[in-house]
């Protein structure tokens, strides 16, 4: 051929050189790479094929073995007529194979075997492996798994991969809330290696799935915001945790995770992973877990224990064994001991309560109050459960009972130990009478808060002058009929009994009708519900006027207390010094037409606080009304003394005629060149009397509240930083309008501030009671002094102003 020239073709035509095909990977298949490439290719499907090929002849094998024992006749002819009978069902012989199993079966898996096939039989006719064979070879590699571990990659790769999961975790769950990770497969060895533990009470996808019955199924990771094994590998993908447990027990999770959001699944998936989950608890169940920091599963105590350890107890306690039908589920608890102090609601001897079933003995233990739920979910997690109080409308039919009781259920190897201790309302009366003979007998006392109704023994009403035929006095309305001066030592007490909900002590003069005073102590503790929440009051009123006890007591430790006495009368003195100076005991009812201007100043709880909270209230010359509080930072003498000067600084500046922004911004120079360098918060108002407007500014403080009607609001805040900052500063001026019967509140962060929760919350609190407050403004202001929760034991200063 010359140069130049093309071959012809068969028929004359041009040939074309057309390159050899290419193999796996992209690599020419003449190349050394791509014969390679294609020779591992080959033997891979081999692998496969021979893989699925044994676990195919291990299921016909097991159908052969069903035939030899339903029709009696030996190997090699069940093994021709299981060859008929494919040729007869028109299918391969693997999969009747599985038919055959299933048939004999009729097993859970049989059943989700069939829904399962039944559903997706449409979408496999072009798949290799139908979902019957994928199951049944599912189960058979995990039950001839040596480990968990080995279970989780069969798990995987036969039955969860085709659903198009990505990764698997089996949990084994621990007597006291603890996971761990039994087998995993779809994750990296460190992942798996990090999450080997999860220690108790860690909300992970896992921990909850063991909560709920039904398990957990979540669509996407991400939206939860559940830590979890492999979470940023799949962060938006769907999990599922289904509890693994058998017979009424809960052995650990099932956790399969897939790659993408996941959609709600049907009924037959559903199924398919219970299942699953069940054939993972039986392996937990035999102990084949890897060990770790949960150990291994505990194996069941010895009844004969548990028994020694109910008698050994000095409250009725109960020893209970699971119940099981034929099927090995959970049905009832048979009630096989009772120790001695144990008495039946019923009246019934013990012996004929032990041996009975639980739900026989106490059919009303599944109604309203779930105690035998409760005890399912002992036995079944290993969680110990215990309620005071817990209330129980009945245990036993036809006999009613009413109470509540102490409730300890806890579980020992199989067995479950359950302490109850029932106290009636006869004992609770007689708990009453106790209290009463504890705080002394004398003026007794009880106070439903839920209904209003008052009790009051005969010696209180003669200790108040009052006829056993008048009304009791309510708590609330003790201050009335005390001293004035005893005024702060009864707030305290109502704030610690009513909103601290702790027992409060408190004495006070207490002013009878008669006109005589007595000398009282009050003692008294809160009664609170199962939910913390308050019930009643009770307590005791005792006259000390005259208790000959007291002189003997201070006679004999007047000797000892000579040596404190000056010192403590001294300091006492210099305190009342200090608080005369910043704040005058009384504050004289300004006179402006059309205003009501109110203020009220509680001191520290603790004497050796003297705190920097300061107030004021004064009709300029200009005949506007300067109102303003502050708080300095710190506590103590230098505290008070730089207080004395900014509260001072700013009545002399507020003559000047200026707007409360530009006295902050000069009372700012005060606190930063002539105090020291102190740092305070304040708010500022000018009110106009004939214009009924406020403008007010503020200095890193609260914003003051106006109540309006029924509704309480922070005025809108304005810009402003604390005084002492900065050498120069500008405050924002804000002007409200106020209406007829306007209340407006100033007041420092020791009315609200409390340490377990913040300022907004806190300040929500106050808004609630400031517009429920009724009565005029003192007693607005008294109210909230009275139902402050603060905690903090600060200084609490307060201006009100109501106009007319």
């Amino acid at each position: 051929m010359s140069a130049g020239e093309r071959p012809e073709g068969p028929h004359g035509g041009e040939t074309r050189l057309e390159p050899p095909p290419a193999g796996p990977g992209g690599v020419s298949a003449d190349s050394p790479a791509g014969r390679l490439a294609a020779t591992v290719d080959r033997l891979s499907r081999e692998v496969r094929a021979a893989q699925a090929e044994a676990e195919g002849r291990a299921l016909i094998e097991l159908a052969k073995g069903i035939l030899v024992e339903r029709l009696g006749c030996g190997p090699s002819q069940a093994a021709r007529q299981l060859a008929e009978l494919t040729e007869q069902a028109g299918t391969t012989q693997l999969e009747f194979a599985v038919e055959v199993i299933n048939q004999a079966a009729r097993d859970r898996m049989s059943e989700v075997t069939d829904a399962f096939l039944a559903a997706t039989r449409a979408a496999e006719e072009a798949g290799p492996e139908p979902a019957a064979v994928r199951l049944r070879a599912a189960e058979s590699a995990a039950l001839a798994a040596d480990d968990t571990q080995a279970v989780a990659e069969s798990l995987l790769a036969q039955a969860l991969r085709p659903l198009g999961a990505v990764a698997v975790a089996i949990w084994a769950a621990g007597a006291d809330g603890s996971l761990t990770l039994a087998g995993s497969a779809g994750f990296s060895p460190a992942e798996a290696a990090r999450w080997c533990y999860v220690p108790p009470d860690v909300a992970t996808v896992a921990r909850c799935g063991l909560a709920e019955p039904d398990g957990l199924w979540i669509t996407s990771l991400a939206e939860r915001g559940l830590p979890s094994v492999g979470r940023h590998h799949h962060p938006d993908g769907g999990r599922a945790a289904v509890p693994a447990g058998t017979g009424g027990r809960v052995h650990g999770v099932l956790e399969i995770v897939w790659p993408d959001p996941l959609p709600p699944q049907p009924p037959q998936i559903v199924r398919q992973v219970e299942a699953l989950a069940e054939l993972c608890a039986h392996t937990l169940e035999t102990g084949a877990v890897p060990d770790g920091p949960a150990g291994r599963q505990q194996e069941p105590a010895d009844a004969a224990e548990l028994m020694d350890l109910a008698d050994g107890l000095y409250d009725p306690a109960l020893v209970l064994v699971p119940h099981l039908d034929a099927h090995g589920n959970l049905l009832d608890f048979r009630i096989q001991h009772v120790n001695g102090r144990f008495l039946d609601p019923a009246g019934r001897p013990r012996a004929m309560v032990s041996g009975a079933l639980l739900l026989e003995a106490y059919p009303m233990a599944a109604g309203d109050s779930e105690l035998f739920q409760r005890i399912e979910r002992v036995y079944a997690t290993g969680e110990p459960f215990r309620a005071r109080r817990m209330n129980l409308t009945a245990l036993v039919d036809q006999v009613p009972l009413s109470s509540v009781a102490d409730i300890s259920v806890s579980r020992h190897g199989s067995g479950i130990l359950f302490i109850w201790r029932i106290e009636d309302e006869t004992a609770r009366l007689a708990s009453l009478l106790q209290h009463a003979q504890r705080l002394g007998r004398i003026g007794g006392f009880e106070e439903n808060l839920l209904t209003g109704e008052i009790t009051w023994n005969g010696q209180l009403f003669d200790l108040y002058g009052r006829s056993p035929s008048s009304l009791p006095v309510p708590l609330e309305e003790l201050p009335a009929h005390a001293h004035p001066d005893d005024a702060v030592t009864i707030g305290r007490f109502l704030r610690t009994l009513l909103h601290h909900l702790r027992p409060a002590s408190a004495a006070f003069r207490l002013q009878r009708p008669d006109g005589v005073t007595r000398h009282i102590r009050v003692v008294a503790e809160p009664v609170l519900d199962t939910d913390g929440r308050l019930l009643t009051t009770r307590g005791a009123y005792q006259d000390i006027s005259a208790q000959h006890w007291t002189e003997v007591a201070l006679a004999a430790t007047r000797d000892q207390l000579a040596h404190t006495e000056q010192h403590a009368s001294e300091r006492d003195r210099l305190a009342l010094q200090l608080q005369r100076a910043i704040m005058p005991p009384t504050q004289a009812p300004l006179q402006v037409p059309g205003l009501d201007v109110a203020v009220r100043y509680r001191p520290a709880e603790a004497e050796q606080l003297v705190g920097g909270d300061w107030y004021d209230a004064v009709v300029l010359p200009s005949r506007l009304v300067l109102v303003c509080v502050g708080d300095v930072a710190g506590h103590g003498i230098e505290a008070a003394t730089s207080m004395v000067v900014l509260r001072n600084a700013l009545r002399g500046l507020a003559v000047t005629g200026a707007g409360p922004g530009q006295l902050l911004s000069w009372l700012n120079i005060v606190a930063h060149h002539l105090t020291g360098g102190i740092t305070a918060t304040a708010v500022c108002g000018l009110y106009d009397p004939v214009a009924r407007t406020l403008r007010w500014a503020r200095a890193g403080h609260l914003p003051p509240v106006l109540v309006r009607g029924r509704e309480a609001a922070p005025l809108p805040l304005v810009r402003g930083l604390l005084l002492g900052a900065v050498p120069e500063a500008v405050y924002e001026e804000s002007e409200v309008q106020l209406a007829a019967e306007d209340n407006l509140l100033m007041y420092t962060d020791g009315l609200i501030e409390r340490r377990d929760r913040s300022l907004e919350e806190s300040l929500t609190g106050l808004l609630t009671s400031a517009a429920t407050a009724p009565g005029t403004l003192d007693q607005r202001l008294d109210r909230l002094l009275t139902y402050s929760k603060s905690d903090t034991d600060d200084d609490t200063c307060i201006v009100g102003l109501r106009v007319g």
